[in-house]
Order: structure tokens, then C-alpha cells, then sequence
């Protein structure tokens, strides 16, 4: 038997015995009626569900001795109990007002006693639930949608709530409420093995935690995965993605056919079909296939049906999808009419996501890019991250969608932005695997040789922008030349800065900023000069009131907006203690960047607040005076600060420097990778000074509750680190300073070396 017969022979087990013990605490009593609801009712009783259990009677006056002679015994048993004591007008009366309670009368289920109250009490739950169907429907609709917006959608939580998330089991039982009104049929084979895969997630979530548990927490999966038989918490996740995706689908649809019923016994008539491609039609604010479609004979209707549908933002009925798997495969490499459909797809945006899921519950997707199996329903472990990937890449596509006017190649950027992650579904880095498969899919579409290689690209360097504006230097000129170098042509240039905006967007909401993409833009524009023989554009020169704060000569600071600039003689070490100072008052620099007036160091930092409103300016920008005249301890008011910041629960990788070496002509550059943390980049730039090292610039990307920060340092002689001694050093110094042991040899571990 497998593990999914196992639980649900489980659950019926417990439930029959359960049955019968009510059923001998109640014993012969003429009148009344023991129902189980809710979860009980269906017969889902888990390891620790609560009985929902309602004692039903004719109007006994002794109907409390009764009702105790049954309560207590559960109570006793330590069993959590749900209970009411109602005549079946009441209990009617009740429902009517209270929606929880009239979903659970639809699972209304006779346990013991009278089932003449049973049935009476179900009959008219059900002829109650049909004849306010309006009215209850559209309550039950905004319920799901609330609930949505508080819970989040199972197929894309890396913490996913089994029960209350959207394409959880309350859509389940949603569905079923919605078919119970008559509106809509029940949940179909698809529904019901996706429900009993949540439910068993859920069954074994109770057995290893003991607890009466619906979120699925990351330090669970694995030991509920292995409980199911799955290799792992990856597997568990991809399983549920697949089941929430499918339940949610479901019941879109079941709420959307409930609204076409109610429009067309407004309208008492038939709705009218308008043509919408060859083949396809509208009906009732759904597209289906014209009378004379032939499918079987038709390879490219599938992408046809799905363009219109998304081009005029119309969903795909149920049965025309079901018509559409009897299409035949499509030839390889596709027809010109096929390619078109599918750009066609993905150029109308947004309205395309909807459908490309629709085509994906019947395995259409697949079908025409075999590929796609590997990423589909794939989680992505990373907190930026708000889709599994497939979603991921289609969300990316949508957003590629309104950029298509910056590009001189629109369809090789749809194209490049469907695929720029498609890589992820093998192993190794998903940048070069992508590549391959890329082009392997662009063959199979029937792109032209140059086009392929101008998408596999694309995917290839899609990380290439926003990885070198946010970690580079981009007054380096070694920076622009290395990025010209790679992209080679204005075409590349283009696609990737669109493809970078587009990935981003799709990524989540901590993934794409102002910020990260000014500097973005930045490097484009200098990289286009670049490619064009161009004179590189040299740093942006100071403004008017930084050069007259340097001419004055004293020590002074200046906060604008996110901008803060710090003047003073030059020395070592004034940007890390700078920061410092910045952190103490809760800003995060995001970048930093030195340069001199004469004897004057003019260093501004672009800063924002790791959280809430920005701290007060004149406060900031007194205390880094303090700072610069050596009045301000800072290393006590950061150590301060550390200890009131609530420790790391979890294990954390080991932070891991890395010394570039073709990264600039005129610096060292060190790249940290570390947990985040309040004042990383004063340790670290501490760290630096104490080697000799003086921090030239700077650059902090955080992504989630990862940093990586690199600086541009030089030795005591202005020049970049020789020697394989000082370089050790360095790096040693800095993992000390994060925490990490070093030898005393100064050796770095070899899980740490750079």
C-alpha cells in the first residue's frame, strides 16, 4: 500500500472509531441525533484535528444531561472539541448568518442516534444554501480573496499554510461549496488527488510535530517529505506547488462559472460568439474553439487559441482546453504561424500568466516545450524570490512584455525572458546550462541561427548587469571595458538591460529598486559608449556645495535625502569609520566612493534605512563631525547596538572572501559574502585598515538576509595588494573579523579561502 492509501485508510480508521465511540456515549435516545461537520463530517480527521460535532434534537427539555453525558468523556480524553446543541431550525438559523457554520453543514454527517434529524437538518441546509446561492457565493468569494491576500498562495510559499493559503484545502472545501449550489461541478480527479497530496502533507505534519499544525515550516519538510516517501523537502515543495497551483485553478474556475450562470439568467438568452482567430471565438467572456475547429487536424490551434485568449485579456474555457490536448505535436522546427502565435502569447503581458497556467494543467506546456517539465513547479530557496520558477519565467516574460519598444529585437526578448532561467531545472551554474537548453528551444521554434544565439546570450549574461552595477566600480574603466568586452554588440547591450529590468520586476519586491536600477542605466550608457568608440564618461563630478565643504578644509558632513557626504584631511581609514558611524544610526550604505580635493577626502555614501522612517539628519550629521574630530567612540556604540540586534536563530553559511584580480587596474578588490548584519561594513573596513589597506570605494547588495559587499582597496603606497603573503592576510583578517577561525598561522580554512 503507498503512502497516500496509507493516510487516507488511515483517516478513515480514526474516523469510524471515533463514529463509534460517540455513537456509545450517545446510546439509545429517541429525538436527537449526533452529526459530525467541518473536517470530521468528510471524514478527515488527522492525528490532531478537532472534533466538530453537533448534537441535533427535536426539542427535548432534557437535552442538556444528555449533551453532558457525551462532552465530558471527550473533554476527559484530551481531545479537542468543537460542539453545539441546536434544533435543526436553529441550527439552519444559525448558518444563515454565519457562513463558517453553513459550510460546514453542506459536510453535515449522520454519526448516531436519529437519521430522520440528519436528513431533515441537511435537506434544508442544502435548500438554504441553494436558494441564497447569490448571495452566499459572492460572501464566499471575498472570504477566499482575503484570505488569499493574508495567507499567500501554497505553490509559492517556501513556508506554505497546507489549510488556509490559496490552493490550500479551504479552496477544496470551496469548490465543493460552489458545486453544492448547483452552479458548478465538483472537484474532478485532478482536485481530489491534489487534495489528499495537501491533506497527507498536512496528516504528517501533525504525526512528526505533535502538534496541531497547518504551516509547514522549512525545518519540517524534509522529515515530512522523507514520512511520505520523498527524497526530500524540494520534492515535498514541487508536490504542493503542483496541487495548490491545480486546486486554485479550479476553483477560479468555479467561481468564474458561477458568474457566467448568473450573466446568462440575466440576459435569459444565449451569449453571442465573436471571432477572435482562425478558429477561435468568444462566448459568453470565455474563448472557445469555432463549430468547424478541427484540433486533431491542427498543430498550431493550441498557441493560436491561447494568443487570442490572452490578447483580448479573456480566460480559456474548461472543455476548450480539454479539446485542445487532441492537437497533434507541433513539427520541428515549428512553422512560422506557430512561432508567431507564441510571441504573440507572450507580447500581451500580464493577461498571458493566466493562460500559459491554464495550457499547463493539461500538460500543454510540456507538450510543446518538453523543457519546461524540468523547471515546472521548481521552488526557488531564496527569499527574494516570490515564484516557483516556471511562474517565475513567465512573470518575467509579462514584465518583458512593456519593455519591448527599447529594444530593437521585441520577439528575441520575449523569447530570452521566458527562457533566462530555464537552465535552473539542471544542475550546475543555471546561467550555462540555460545556454544550452536555450538554444536548444530556440532550434525547436524555428529561430534563426543568429537569433538563437543572440537569445542563448541572453541567458548566458541575463546576471551580467545588475551583478557588475552593484558590485563594481563603475568609475573604473576596467569595469566598462570587461562588460564591453563581453556583450560585443549593442544588440546584446540592449537585450540584457531589458532582460535585467525584466528579471528583476518578476523577481520580488526586495529584488529591483530605484537604486539598483540607476545604476544599471549607469553601466549601460557607459558600456554603449564604449562599444561605440566613444570616450568612457568619466566619474560625475562634485557638485557646488561638496566643493565649497572641501575648499573650507575642516572637517564637515552633509546629509541630503539618501546622499550624505564627509570631508575631511585625507587619512586611512575614514570611509569604514564613516560607515560606521551610519550604521550606529541605522542607515545602510549601499555604495561609497572616495575621492580627493587637493589635501581634502571627499567620500559620499548613497545610504537608506534598513527599516521604518530616516533617522534625523542634523543628529546624523553631528555625530559624524564628532567622528572626524575623534570625539565619538564608535566601536562602543556599535558593540551597543549588536547587543540589543536578536541573534541569528538559524546556522548560517560561513562568510567566504574572494580577491579579484582583473577587476580594476588600480585596486584590489575584495568581495565578502556574509550573513547581513548591523555594521558589516565597519568591520570589515576595520578589518582592512588594520592590514595597512585603504578603502578606496565601496559597493553593498543585500539580498535577503545575504550581503555582499565588495571593496576597492589599495596598499599604503596607493597601488593594488602584491604578494601572496599581504593577500593572505588580508583575507584572513577579514574572516576574523566576521567571526570565521583562522589558524595561527594565518592560514584561512579551507572552506573559507578565496
Amino acid at each position: 500500500m503507498d503512502s497516500r492509501r496509507s493516510r487516507a485508510a488511515d483517516r478513515a480508521r480514526r474516523t469510524a472509531q471515533v463514529d463509534r465511540w460517540l455513537a456509545e456515549l450517545l446510546g439509545c435516545e429517541s429525538g436527537v441525533a449526533l452529526v459530525a461537520v467541518g473536517g470530521y463530517g468528510r471524514r478527515e480527521l488527522l492525528p490532531r484535528s478537532d472534533l466538530d460535532v453537533m448534537l441535533l434534537h427535536n426539542g427535548r427539555a432534557d437535552i442538556g444531561a444528555v449533551a453532558d453525558r457525551i462532552w465530558y468523556p471527550v473533554w476527559d480524553s484530551g481531545a479537542r472539541l468543537d460542539h453545539a446543541v441546536r434544533t435543526a431550525p436553529q441550527a439552519r438559523r444559525v448558518a444563515r448568518g454565519d457562513l463558517k457554520v453553513a459550510l460546514g453543514l453542506l459536510s453535515a454527517r449522520h454519526v448516531a442516534g436519529d437519521p430522520a434529524l440528519t436528513g431533515q437538518l441537511r435537506a434544508g441546509a442544502l435548500e438554504d444554501w441553494r436558494s441564497a446561492a447569490p448571495s452566499r457565493l459572492a460572501e464566499l468569494e471575498a472570504v477566499h480573496a482575503e484570505r488569499a491576500r493574508n495567507f499567500g498562495e501554497l505553490a509559492f510559499l517556501l513556508e506554505p499554510d497546507l489549510k488556509q493559503a490559496r490552493g490550500g484545502l479551504r479552496d477544496v472545501h470551496a469548490i465543493r461549496a460552489v458545486a453544492a449550489a448547483w452552479v458548478a461541478p465538483g472537484p474532478g480527479p485532478k482536485v481530489r488527488i491534489a487534495c489528499e497530496q495537501i491533506l497527507d502533507a498536512r496528516h504528517v505534519l501533525h504525526e512528526v510535530t505533535g502538534r496541531q499544525l497547518d504551516r509547514l515550516v522549512l525545518e519540517t519538510q524534509d522529515e515530512v517529505a522523507r514520512a511520505l516517501g520523498l527524497p526530500d523537502g524540494d520534492v515535498l515543495l514541487r508536490m504542493l506547488a503542483g496541487a495548490g497551483r491545480t486546486v486554485a485553478y479550479a476553483l477560479d474556475q468555479a467561481f468564474r462559472q458561477a458568474h457566467r450562470l448568473r450573466g446568462r439568467r440575466l440576459r435569459r438568452r444565449g451569449g453571442q460568439r465573436r471571432p477572435l482567430a482562425d478558429g477561435v471565438v468568444e462566448q459568453d467572456g470565455e474563448v472557445v474553439l469555432a463549430r468547424a475547429a478541427d484540433p486533431a487536424g491542427d498543430p498550431a490551434l493550441v498557441l493560436r487559441a491561447a494568443a487570442a485568449a490572452a490578447q483580448a485579456g479573456l480566460p480559456l474555457a474548461p472543455r476548450t482546453i480539454a479539446r485542445l490536448t487532441e492537437c497533434p505535436p507541433l513539427p520541428v522546427p515549428w512553422p512560422a504561424p506557430a512561432r508567431d502565435a507564441l510571441l504573440s502569447l507572450l507580447g500581451a503581458g500580464g493577461a498571458a500568466i493566466s493562460v500559459w497556467e491554464a495550457l499547463d494543467t493539461e500538460g500543454l506546456v510540456t507538450a510543446l516545450i518538453p523543457d519546461w517539465e524540468r523547471v515546472r513547479n521548481r521552488p526557488q530557496r531564496n527569499p527574494l524570490h516570490t515564484f516557483t520558477v516556471d511562474r517565475h519565467l513567465m512573470e518575467a516574460a509579462a514584465h518583458a512584455a512593456a519593455l519591448t519598444r527599447e529594444v530593437a529585437r521585441p520577439d528575441l526578448l520575449l523569447v530570452a525572458a521566458l527562457l533566462h532561467d530555464i537552465g535552473k531545472g539542471w544542475p550546475g551554474d543555471h546561467s550555462i546550462t540555460g545556454e544550452v537548453v536555450a538554444r536548444d528551444v530556440c532550434r525547436r521554434i524555428g529561430l534563426a541561427a543568429p537569433d538563437a544565439e543572440l537569445v542563448a546570450a541572453g541567458v548566458r549574461r541575463h546576471l551580467l548587469l545588475p551583478v557588475v552595477a552593484t558590485r563594481r566600480d563603475l568609475d573604473d574603466p576596467v569595469t566598462v571595458k570587461q562588460v564591453a568586452a563581453v556583450t560585443r554588440s549593442r544588440a546584446l547591450l540592449e537585450l540584457l538591460h531589458a532582460l535585467a529590468i525584466a528579471d528583476g520586476l518578476a523577481t520580488g519586491p526586495g529584488a529591483w529598486n530605484d537604486w539598483k536600477a540607476t545604476l544599471v542605466a549607469d553601466l549601460v550608457r557607459r558600456a554603449a559608449a564604449a562599444l561605440s568608440g566613444e570616450p568612457m564618461p568619466g566619474p560625475a563630478p562634485l557638485r557646488e556645495d561638496q566643493r565649497a565643504l572641501a575648499a573650507a578644509g575642516a572637517p564637515a558632513a552633509m546629509v541630503r535625502g539618501s546622499e550624505v557626504t564627509v570631508v575631511a584631511p585625507d587619512r586611512p581609514g575614514l570611509l569604514w569609520r564613516a560607515a560606521g558611524v551610519l550604521a550606529s544610526h541605522r542607515l545602510a550604505v549601499r555604495s561609497a566612493n572616495a575621492t580627493s580635493v587637493g589635501p581634502t577626502a571627499v567620500t559620499v555614501f548613497d545610504v537608506q534605512p534598513e527599516y521604518g522612517d530616516p533617522p534625523d539628519a542634523a543628529l546624523v550629521a553631528a555625530d559624524l563631525r564628532r567622528m572626524l574630530q575623534g570625539r565619538l567612540d564608535v566601536a562602543a556604540r556599535l558593540d551597543r547596538r549588536a547587543r540589543a540586534v536578536r541573534p541569528c536563530g538559524t546556522r548560517v553559511p560561513a562568510p567566504k572572501v574572494i580577491l579579484v584580480d582583473d577587476a580594476s587596474d588600480t585596486a584590489t578588490v575584495v568581495e565578502v559574502r556574509a550573513h547581513d548584519a548591523p555594521g558589516l561594513l565597519w568591520r570589515v573596513g576595520r578589518a582592512l585598515g588594520d592590514c595597512g589597506l585603504d578603502v578606496r570605494a565601496a559597493r553593498v547588495e543585500t539580498l535577503g538576509a545575504e550581503a555582499v559587499d565588495v571593496f576597492y582597496v589599495t596598499d599604503g603606497g596607493g597601488k593594488p595588494l602584491a604578494g601572496e603573503q599581504p593577500r593572505r592576510a588580508t583575507v584572513g583578517a577579514v574572516l576574523a573579523a566576521l567571526g570565521e577561525p583562522v589558524d595561527p598561522a594565518g592560514r584561512v580554512p579551507p572552506r573559507s579561502r578565496g
